[in-house]
C-alpha cells in the first residue's frame, strides 16, 4: 500500500494562512462598509449645508405678489453639483443648468434619494424652508414656504472608499506574505529539534542502540515526552537485545558443555576394550549425562514460555485459578522432606494468614520449590530453613529463610540473572544450572509481585516475595499456625 507523504510544516503554514485569508477578505469588506458610512454621512452633512445656503439665497421679489426669488448667489455653486427651488405655488425659482428635468424630482417627498442626470449619479437632500418676504411700506412679513433640492456627484464618494479597500486589501496581503515567510522560519526554527529527534533515530540499529535527545528538545513541553519515551523504549530494546544474545551464548555454552560431558563418556568407554558390566557403566553415565542435557533443555523451555507469557499476558476475560499458598508451601515441604534429610536440614513453616493468591496452581509450585529446594542446597548441615507466610495491606509475603553459607554482596545484583553462578565449584556440587531464579522472577511478575533477596556471607539468605491476595468470601484470614518437619 502507497503512502503519500506530506509535509507538517507546510500544513501548519497552509492553516494558518487560510485563517488569515479569509481575515484578509473580511477586513476590507469591512472596511469598505465602514468607509461608505462615514464618507455618506460626510456627503449628507455637506448637502445639507449647500442646501441651507441655497435657501439664504431666497429673497423677496419687490413685486405686487410679494413672490420670491433666487438673489443670484447661487451662481457661485460648482459647476458639477445640481439644484432646484420651488416655491409654495410651485413655481420653479431657480434650477442648475446641467439638471434639466429638475421640476420632476420634486415629487419625491424623501428627505435623501439618488438621481442619475447624464449617466453620472448625484445624491439629492430635499428641504423646506420658510423665508419671511417683507412688502416694505405695507408693514409686517409674509411667510414664504420653499423646496429646495440639492445634489452631489456620489462617484468621488465610491472612488475615496475603493482606493480606501484597495489600500486595505493591498496591506491585508502584504501582511500574508510576510507572515507566510516569518511562519516558515519560525516553524522551520522550531521544528529542527523534531527533526534532530527523527535523525537520531534514524540511526538507531541492532548494532547501534544509542539515543540521547537534546537538551533543547527535552525543554520543550510537548517533545519531552516522545523523546522520552523513545529513550525509554529503545533502552528496553537495547536491554531485551542483549538479554536474548546473552541468553543464547550462555544456552549454547551449556549446550556445549553437556555435548561435551556426553562425548567424553564415550570415548572413555570406547578407549579400550571392556567387559560387558563396564560398557553397562559407562551406557548408565551417558544416559544420567543426557537427562541432565534434557533437564536443562526442558529448564530452558520453562523460562522462555514464562517469559513469553509475561511479554503478552491473557486477555482479561479469562477466570485465573486461586490458590491456597499455606497449603501448597505444606505440600512442597513434605515432598522435599527426604532431599532435606540428605543435607541434614530441617523444614519449618509459620503462617499467620490462610494466603489465597491468583495463579496456575503448577507455576506456583514450581516457585516454592525452586526456592526451598535453593535453600536446602546452600544450608549447612545441621541448619534450618523457615518459611513465612503472612498477610498486611491486601498483599501476602512469603519468606525463605537459612542460615547457609549466603552470598557474596557483589554477586547480589546477578543473582536473577539467567546461567548466573557466583560459585562455579559450588554449582558442580549442587548440579544447579543457574535458571532457578529467574524462574522464579519470571512467575512472580507473571503473577504481578515482586521478589528480593537479601543475604550476607556466612550469615545466611533471606528471599522476600510480595504478592498480591484474593479475599476469600470477604472472610478475614485465619491462623494458620506452625508446622515442622525436620
Amino acid at each position: 500500500m502507497n503512502m503519500q507523504s506530506y509535509s507538517l510544516t507546510r500544513r501548519l503554514i497552509g492553516a494558518v494562512l487560510m485563517v488569515q485569508l479569509c481575515s484578509t477578505l473580511v477586513l476590507p469588506v469591512c472596511a469598505g462598509v465602514y468607509e461608505g458610512v462615514s464618507h455618506f454621512r460626510a456627503l449628507d452633512v455637506m448637502l445639507r449645508g449647500r442646501a441651507d445656503s441655497i435657501l439664504g439665497a431666497v429673497q423677496d421679489a419687490e413685486d405686487p405678489q410679494d413672490n420670491v426669488m433666487l438673489d443670484g448667489t447661487q451662481t457661485a455653486v460648482p459647476r458639477r453639483d445640481i439644484y432646484a427651488v420651488r416655491d409654495e405655488q410651485g413655481r420653479l425659482l431657480g434650477q442648475s443648468p446641467n439638471w434639466p428635468d429638475a421640476s420632476a424630482e420634486f415629487s419625491n417627498t424623501r428627505q435623501f434619494h439618488d438621481v442619475t442626470i447624464d449617466r453620472h449619479e448625484y445624491r439629492v437632500i430635499r428641504v423646506e424652508g420658510t423665508r419671511m418676504v417683507d412688502p416694505g411700506d405695507k408693514g409686517g412679513g409674509i411667510a414664504r414656504h420653499v423646496v429646495i433640492l440639492y445634489g452631489l456627484r456620489t462617484h468621488p464618494v465610491w472612488e475615496a472608499i475603493a482606493h480606501a479597500v484597495i489600500f486595505y486589501a493591498a496591506i491585508s496581503l502584504f501582511v500574508l506574505a510576510v507572515t507566510a515567510w516569518v511562519m516558515k522560519r519560525v516553524l522551520g526554527r522550531g521544528l529542527r529539534p523534531l527533526r534532530e529527534l527523527a535523525d537520531q533515530a534514524a540511526l538507531i540499529s541492532a548494532d547501534h542502540w544509542m539515543f540521547a535527545p537534546s537538551s533543547e528538545s527535552l525543554e520543550i513541553r510537548e517533545l519531552a515526552p516522545l523523546g522520552l519515551a523513545l529513550q525509554s523504549v529503545l533502552s528496553g530494546l537495547e536491554r531485551s537485545f542483549e538479554q536474548q544474545k546473552q541468553f543464547v551464548s550462555d544456552a549454547a555454552h551449556e549446550l556445549k558443555t553437556a555435548v561435551a560431558v556426553v562425548k567424553s563418556s564415550l570415548q572413555l568407554v570406547m578407549m579400550r576394550e571392556r567387559n560387558p558390566e563396564e560398557y553397562r557403566a559407562g551406557l548408565r553415565r551417558v544416559e544420567q549425562d543426557c537427562e541432565r542435557m534434557e533437564e536443562l533443555v526442558g529448564t530452558m523451555l520453562t523460562l522462555a514460555k514464562l517469559e513469553s507469557d509475561l511479554e503478552t499476558p491473557s486477555a482479561g476475560s479469562q477466570t485465573v485459578p486461586e490458590v491456597n499458598l499455606e497449603e501448597l508451601v505444606r505440600d512442597v515441604a513434605e515432598h522435599l522432606h527426604s532431599s532435606a534429610e540428605v543435607f541434614g536440614v530441617s523444614l519449618s513453616i509459620e503462617a499467620d494468614a490462610t494466603l489465597t493468591v491468583s495463579g496456575e496452581r503448577e507455576k506456583v509450585r514450581l516457585l516454592c520449590s525452586n526456592l526451598l529446594h535453593n535453600a536446602i542446597q546452600h544450608s549447612m548441615q545441621g541448619a534450618q530453613v523457615r518459611i513465612l507466610l503472612e498477610a498486611a495491606n491486601g498483599r501476602g509475603q512469603m519468606r525463605v529463610v537459612d542460615t547457609g553459607e549466603g552470598i557474596a554482596l557483589e554477586a547480589l545484583p546477578h543473582v536473577f540473572d539467567r546461567f548466573y553462578r557466583g560459585d562455579v565449584s559450588r554449582s558442580r556440587r549442587t548440579g544447579g544450572m543457574g535458571l532457578g531464579l529467574s524462574i522464579c522472577k519470571a512467575i512472580v511478575q507473571s503473577m504481578g509481585g515482586s521478589i528480593t533477596i537479601e543475604s550476607k556471607l556466612g550469615e545466611g539468605t533471606t528471599v522476600l516475595v510480595d504478592l498480591p491476595i484474593v479475599s476469600s468470601r470477604g472472610d478475614v484470614p485465619k491462623a494458620g499456625g506452625f508446622f515442622s518437619l525436620s
